[in-house]
């Protein structure tokens, strides 16, 4: 396991933290973004003094027995292995290095880093051959492994000198580098910026710095991109981007992206209080980097800092930033939140009202606010075309006072329990602000309520656009008879859940391939192929281990192309985790993280070779995997709290 340790996970693991963090270009670092490949102990023992990122459980290993996740664990997509691969930052019991050489495997090398042992790897100045010498094969005199022991019987032949050119030397900003535009000069600097941070302390922007350093051109494409994504996992990373933004005023313009996303204190050993108390990321410090970065357009906030986002912070992000267009609130619940928060509407509603031009806001599990926090709040947001408020107590009549001039693309209401069917449907399909929707989320806790009944989803089914691409019906009462109203819906949705439902196999199968004609037995004529890359069959009675595997199912098959991802039960997946070899011989494989579990399709040996299937599609912005339960507002790679809501919770 430990020599496949760096297959298995992800390519940007974690680094050991650096020994100085009061480098020179240090207050320059404060992104979350770090560029260099680090090491990871394959050992999986707890500590809370340093992390490593390990791969998600697959093929039935149960690592949840054998280690201790953090609260509220960071998940990423993992991007080297097959779809619904994803990482997640665990804690271990010792350093990486120690407990390597603990373990054996580097009892071999010195202080220096130079192999001791009695091998041929070359890196022993003192290695000689022990025993009686052994003759070798042809491939191995080739392979250079000989020369090491001075046992060839060929002549070394000296390799022949070749004529170079000697490079003309540029001038200060003449390199063809620096000669490029601005704009392609940028893009080129921005492919060194990461959006997950790495854990802990670990060194940051290396490659950013690094560029920094270059001349003055590089120089100052850097700064642009340094500054205009700023990611802050934790309050010393935050104070020292205050702090420089406070020296040189002019940086904070250059600031596009605040996202706190990431940010929490479990793991360095400190509390909520400790936090308060050190003063570096609080209420105060918060409405300051706000006031120095005007330029702001996306800010991301989640329930670890709902306490520092006070009534002052609100107004400045609502009314101080005039070119604000997304600000998220996962999470948020606190009582100090919620009390700013109405406050903040209630102004919104006083003779002054105005509009806001935010078009994405997010409030995904924020369970505590009020009702009428929600009506007047979405009657004041004109251009909005994102709105997450997946588990709150938004109402019919909030949905309703969405201003007709919105065009709203992205919508999540799941588990809102103040919800009716009859007003949902309603407000889809009449708003004229719903008519190019392309993310839908209506899924349900069928153990308290079901939001869709028969009738809802007998009249949603018909209205829904053909710009769909995900739709969300967990634990809607579907049967077979809107089967057919479905299957026009799979030629153009890619991601589809009807968890819950009471659909047949057959029903399953008419899908995935045309049906025959009741009068003539012949196949229909004009027969499109779905569309269909993920399909939720969680909890359907007629879904079964057995079923899946049986003559009758299609689902398997390679016919159901581009089909790769079925999330089902737990029931289903624990029976399909124990049959391995017939999931080798069908090509699918099981994956799973928290609650959540996949049958997985592998890909073919031509897509593997060309790096597997990629799921990124324009709406996800920036997701790749299939089934996520949040909306994003902002285009970035799924990593920290937002990931943990999407796809594992």
């Amino acid at each position: 396991m430990a020599s496949d340790y760096h297959r298995l996970t992800n390519r940007r693991a974690s680094s050991p933290p650096s020994p100085d963090l009061n480098q020179a270009h240090e207050s320059s670092i404060v992104q979350a973004n770090d560029r260099r490949p680090v090491r990871a102990s394959p050992d999986k023992r707890a500590s809370p003094d340093s992390s490593y990122i390990a791969p998600c459980v697959a093929q039935g290993l149960h690592e949840k027995d054998v280690i201790r996740r953090l609260p509220g664990a960071c998940v990423k997509e993992d991007d080297s292995c097959t779809a619904q691969s994803f990482l997640e930052s665990i804690n271990t019991s010792v350093s990486p290095q120690l407990e390597a050489v603990k373990d054996g495997l580097l009892d071999h090398v010195d202080a220096e880093g130079i192999c001791t042992c009695a091998c041929r790897c070359g890196r022993s100045p003192t290695w000689r051959p022990r025993g009686r010498k052994r003759s070798k094969s042809f491939t191995a005199m080739r392979s250079g492994i000989s020369e090491l022991s001075g046992w060839d019987s060929e002549p070394r032949q000296e390799p022949q000198p070749i004529a170079v050119e000697p490079a003309k030397e540029n001038g200060p900003g003449a390199a063809s580098l620096e000669r490029l535009p601005a704009e392609i000069l940028d893009e080129i600097i921005a492919q060194l910026a990461l959006a997950v941070p790495p854990a802990g302390y670990a060194p940051r922007n290396v490659d950013l710095i690094s560029c920094l350093l270059t001349s003055r051109t590089i120089h100052v494409a850097t700064i642009n991109t340094l500054y205009n994504h700023i990611t802050i996992p934790h309050s010393q990373i935050f104070a020292k981007f205050l702090s420089r933004i406070s020296d040189q005023p002019g940086l904070g313009c250059l600031v596009r992206r605040l996202d706190l996303s990431h940010f929490t204190s479990v793991g360095l050993g400190r509390t909520r209080q400790m936090n308060a108390e050190i003063q570096n990321l609080t209420a105060r410090t918060l409405l300051q980097s706000l006031q120095l970065s005007p330029n702001l357009r996306e800010v991301l906030l989640q329930e670890h800092l709902d306490d520092d986002v006070d009534e002052r912070v609100l107004r400045k992000l609502l009314f101080g930033l005039p070119k604000l267009q997304a600000v998220d609130f996962c999470a948020a619940a606190s009582a100090s939140f919620v009390s700013s928060l109405a406050s903040v509407v209630r102004t919104l509603n006083g003779p002054a009202s105005t509009d806001l031009k935010i078009q994405r806001l997010g409030l995904h599990e924020c369970f505590t606010l009020q009702s009428s926090a929600f009506e007047g709040l979405l009657s004041h947001v004109p251009r909005l075309t994102h709105l997450d408020v997946a588990h709150t107590r938004i109402t019919d009549r909030a949905l309703a006072s969405i201003p007709r001039s919105a065009q709203l693309t992205h919508i999540n209401l799941g588990r809102c329990t103040q919800l009716t069917g009859e007003g949902v449907v309603d407000f889809l399909t009449t708003h004229p602000a719903t008519t190019g929707l392309v993310y839908l989320n209506l899924s349900c806790d069928v153990a308290s309520y079901r939001l869709l009944s028969e009738r809802d989803v007998e009249r949603l089914l018909p209205a829904l656009p053909t710009t769909l691409r995900s739709l969300n019906l967990n634990g809607a009462k579907i049967c077979s008879s809107d089967a057919p109203a479905i299957l026009p819906l799979t030629k153009h949705v890619e991601e589809l859940s009807l968890a819950h439902s009471k659909l047949s196999l057959r029903d399953l199968n008419s899908f995935f391939r045309p049906s025959l004609s009741s009068t003539t037995g012949e196949r229909e004529p004009a027969w499109t192929p779905p569309a269909l890359h993920y399909l939720d069959l969680s909890h359907i009675p007629s879904v079964t281990q057995a079923a899946l595997y049986s003559s009758n199912c299609i689902l398997l098959s390679e016919s159901t192309s581009p089909l790769e991802v079925l999330e089902l039960g737990d029931k289903v997946i624990s029976s399909l985790r124990e049959c391995r070899n017939t999931n080798k011989r069908l090509g699918w494989v099981v994956k799973e993280l928290g609650r959540r579990g996949w049958y997985v399709r592998e890909p073919s040996p031509n897509e593997a070779g060309n790096g597997g299937s990629s799921g990124r599609r324009g709406w996800k912005m920036g997701a790749m995997w299939w089934g996520m339960r949040k909306c994003p507002v902002a285009v970035g790679e799924v990593g920290g709290l937002y990931g943990h809501y999407m796809f594992k919770k």
